[in-house]
């Protein structure tokens, strides 16, 4: 039973997609649970501020080598080999958990040393009491890197061999790992007690999935070869998507360090939006593209030009079907969908208001947030990290210049404030000026998905119709 349970295989998209679908709704339900219990608990505020401030180091770590990555060059590779020389794809997998392993470990450690100055850069309007409670909990939480890292690895092999199940349950124990700190240490540490939630929650996300992985045929080897021409090609493929999400990490920091000079819960309140607005592009988006991921990869490795075409077309619809409805319901909704998870505890009226505000800023941009992860993965399949790099960087430049210049623009009156004001019933709040970071959020995120599906039919049509030329 439990073997089964460990190795159950889903055989089609929609269904892995339904799988994760279900886990994501679990997860952002316990995210949800999570936003409740930090602002029951702290309240926007500057304890909690320092938290999210902190959070944003590690979370700059995970993102950029491990989610935007190690992942994502793994999997078209180990794709690749794997339809070759399946003794070949094993090595190659020992070697990269070995040396991802010794460079995670490497690189925490030195960022380790220099949080002191990390905090001071992200977050310039903190006191000093601030940055000392930041330094510590960024500290601690440099663990969970390491163990996301080690996950992603056997993240790839479940997805190649359909073992969408257990994979799904990672993101669920990793909120349940902050939960637990929330609920049964905070009480003693204070906020220092969610950091250690973070920890644990992490660890959890990557032993889970080491039964399942064993199943697949995995055997762990102790194969340490940085010569490996194998390996190099994962560090080619991951460098250019490594400056894309590192640009979008500078992105939030720089939003971070806005944030941190306007009113005091600016952070809380741009955070609590922006986890809510994940909701949607989570579950569907984000579930359909990385169900899709390793059929598109697959058929790429195999030459089957039109079951990619086909792929990626159904997938495209399906996303776009599921959530323009929902985007129009977030939007009427956004009052009542904040006053029933934040409007509670410490929470303030004016702090719901701006963000129901912020909220329906997001909502104008969810159909393109969720559908630019499977226009990732499907150039990310063609071994094309370059494309979305070049555009992401792009789009994060443009975020930035609109994050100023509209943070800027509000906090002074004007017609565009008076129009804000007006659209949002925010009437009595005198300083709306965190809107400008959602609404600069929304513009650049549609500019980005208009950037790529242009290229994406570019490089699409240049492959394939190439290659069929050929053949």
């Amino acid at each position: 039973m439990v073997f089964q349970f460990f190795n159950f295989k889903t055989n089609k998209i929609f269904t892995a997609a339904g799988i994760l679908a279900i886990s994501s709704l679990i997860s952002h339900v316990l995210g949800l649970a999570r936003e409740y219990l930090l602002a029951d608990t702290f309240g926007a505020g500057l304890e909690l501020d320092v938290y999210l401030a902190a959070f944003r180091i590690p979370d700059l770590v995970y993102n950029v080598l491990i989610a935007g990555g190690i992942l994502v060059a793994f999997l078209p590779l180990f794709s690749e080999y794997f339809s070759r020389n399946e003794k070949e794809a094993w090595q190659f997998t020992s070697n990269c958990l070995n040396i991802f392993l010794f460079f995670l470990i490497i690189l925490c450690s030195i960022l380790f040393l220099f949080s002191p100055s990390l905090v001071k850069l992200i977050a310039p309007g903190f006191n000093s009491q601030q940055i000392n409670s930041a330094i510590i909990l960024t500290r601690l939480m440099f663990l969970s890197p390491i163990f996301f890292g080690l996950s992603s690895i056997f993240s790839g092999i479940l997805q190649y061999f359909d073992r969408f199940l257990i994979y799904s349950l990672c993101p669920i124990l990793y909120n349940l790992g902050i939960i637990f700190g929330i609920l049964f240490l905070t009480p003693f540490l204070g906020v220092l007690g969610v950091a250690i939630g973070v920890v644990i929650g992490a660890f959890f996300h990557f032993t889970v999935q080491i039964p399942s992985a064993i199943g697949c045929g995995f055997s762990y080897k102790l194969f340490f070869n940085f010569k490996d021409w194998r390996i190099k090609k994962v560090f080619t493929l991951m460098i250019p998507r490594t400056f894309a999400m590192a640009a979008n990490q500078i992105n939030l920091i720089v939003i971070t360090a806005i944030a941190s000079t306007l009113t005091p819960g600016s952070i809380s309140i741009f955070n609590f939006a922006n986890n809510i607005q994940s909701l949607p592009i989570g579950i569907i988006g984000i579930s359909f593209a990385t169900a899709a991921f390793p059929a598109l990869s697959k058929s790429f490795a195999q030459n089957q030009k039109d079951k990619f075409r086909e792929n990626f077309s159904l997938v495209f619809r399906q996303i776009l079907y599921f959530v323009i409805s929902i985007s129009i319901l977030i939007f009427i909704f956004r009052d009542q969908i904040v006053e029933i998870i934040l409007r509670h505890g410490q929470f303030s009226l004016t702090s719901a208001k701006l963000t129901s505000a912020s909220l329906g800023l997001f909502s104008l941009s969810i159909f393109a947030a969720s559908l630019i992860p499977l226009i990732f993965r499907a150039l990310f399949s063609l071994q094309d990290t370059k494309t979305p790099t070049i555009i992401s960087i792009i789009s994060v430049g443009f975020n930035i210049v609109l994050s100023f210049f509209l943070t800027h623009l509000l906090k002074s009156s004007n017609i565009f404030q008076i129009l804000l004001k007006s659209a949002f019933s925010l009437q009595g709040i005198e300083d709306i000026s965190v809107l400008g970071l959602p609404l600069a959020i929304s513009i650049a995120t549609i500019f980005q998905f208009i950037l790529l599906s242009f290229f994406l039919k570019k490089k699409m049509r240049i492959i394939f119709d190439d290659s069929l030329k050929k053949d």
